[in-house]
Parts: C-alpha cells; structure tokens; sequence
C-alpha cells in the first residue's frame, strides 16, 4: 500500500497499528457467510479497518424486520439482495476493496462452488445448522481458520458477550445443536473461535402474526457479535497468520454467481 494511502481513510488504523498492519490488512482475503445482524457488521469493520478482499455471501433480501438491527437494512434498500447493498455500501468506504459477490445461500450442496483455500479466514455468521456445520467443516478441511457466531438472537446485554474456542461454549442453543450434529456425522471438529453470550436467552414480548420461529433481537447485541468476530479476524490477520498473497486472481467490483 503506498503511503499516500495512510493519509487518507486508514490514517488512524496506521497510527494506531502501524505500518506493518495496513499491508497485511490490505492484502488480506476473508470469506464473511451471512450478512445479516453479526456478519453485516463483521463486514463493514473489516472494510473499514482496510481489509482488502472479501467475499460476501447471502440469498436473502432485505426486509422490514431487518430494519431494527442489519447493516444493508433501509427503507430505501427493502427488497434488495443484502450481499449486494453491503458490497457498495463497502465500495464507498474503499474504493480499492476487492469483493466477491455471492448472492446465494452456502449448502453442502453447492460448497465445491466455493474455493476456500484461497482465504486468510472465514467469518461464519449463518444461521442453519446443517449449513453452518458443513462450512466449519469445509474451512477446516482446506486448512483456513474459522470464526464463529453462535446465537445473538433473544439477549440483551452486550457485556455478556464472550469470544472462546468452540469447546468452552456453554448455554448456547445453536452450539448445542452443532454438537449434535457433528456427532451425528462423525465428524472430529478441532477447537475454532466463537463468539457467544452467556446470558440466558428469553423473548419477553408475544409472538404477532407472521413472527414464525423468529427470535427477538437488538442491534447492540448482533452489531457487538459482529465486531467481536471482526476484532478477532484482525488480530489474527496482524499476528502474522494471514497467507499474504497479491494477484489473488479477485475481480474488483461485484460479481454474481
């Protein structure tokens, strides 16, 4: 990065951090899974703490619940891809960001879709558990480290949040159900990073009609998760681990698949 670039929107990351961390996180690629209350969020601190490259995956379309809590969610946005709201929402904070667009949801499916290998790390901010299973699974297989959300649904203290390996989650609904589910299939999964609340979980008002299944939820909480996990992509990417690589082969602007 020339050093032009340090007098202009990544000043403050470089008097903060120094040098050393603006390349890295310039050259950095992260895979961020689901745009939603967490990893919206997780985003836009990535761009703007002047990470490089990202891919950024969801198939859903902004709606009016989301208002209360989501990045790309605005009156003006309401019925937009929110992969594609958050990719220039993202290109108005760095022009040079380079970003992968997917307008699609990950499934077992359609993974081999999805090449891994060429990522720093993946911000896993999905909700389903067969999905969020099998992307835990597909990062660890190609050797790239995986940061986590668990459940920030239906909690209301942000200082209740904690950033563990996956093994010291406790009263986590969506850990628990993970677990089942890598029992299920077998799979060995090593320790990767969550981010999760030890408050207990609880909605307080009654479902109205077309709630569903839905959680009630704040955005100090899922805007809190986000930054917790984009805390830890960074300190990661700065601590060396980050496969610092040029000519990635990433397209600039956003593409669709």
């Amino acid at each position: 990065m020339d050093v032009e670039d340090w007098k202009g929107p990544f000043s403050r990351v470089h008097l903060l951090l120094g040098a050393d961390a603006v390349e890295k996180f310039a050259c950095a690629r992260v895979a961020v899974f689901g745009l939603g209350g967490v990893g919206g969020w997780c985003a836009e601190a990535l761009a703007r703490s002047g990470v490089g490259g990202m891919l950024l995956v969801d198939d859903d379309r902004v709606a009016p619940s989301n208002l209360n809590r989501q990045m790309p969610a605005l009156v003006s946005t309401l019925g937009r891809f929110k992969a594609d709201v958050a990719a220039e929402r993202l290109h108005d904070v760095n022009h040079a960001a380079k970003l992968d667009v997917r307008t699609v949801r990950y499934t077992p499916e359609n993974s081999s879709t999805f090449d891994l290998s060429g990522f720093d790390c993946v911000v896993d901010a999905i909700d389903s558990v067969l999905c969020k299973a099998h992307l835990i699974r597909s990062a660890e297989a190609a050797g790239v480290p995986v940061f986590s959300s668990m459940g920030a649904a239906s909690r209301i203290d942000p200082s209740r949040i904690r950033a563990t390996p996956f093994k010291k989650v406790e009263g986590d609904g969506l850990a628990r159900a993970l677990r089942r589910r890598f029992k299920e299939e077998g799979w060995p999964v090593r320790d990767f990073m969550c981010v999760w609340s030890n408050e207990p979980s609880a909605n307080l008002g009654e479902r109205m009609d077309g709630d569903g299944r839905a959680n009630g939820s704040l955005m100090p909480v899922t805007a809190s998760f986000g930054l917790r996990l984009a805390s830890l992509v960074l300190d990661f990417i700065r601590g060396g681990g980050a496969r610092l690589s040029r000519g990635d082969g990433m397209e600039g602007g956003h593409g669709q698949a």
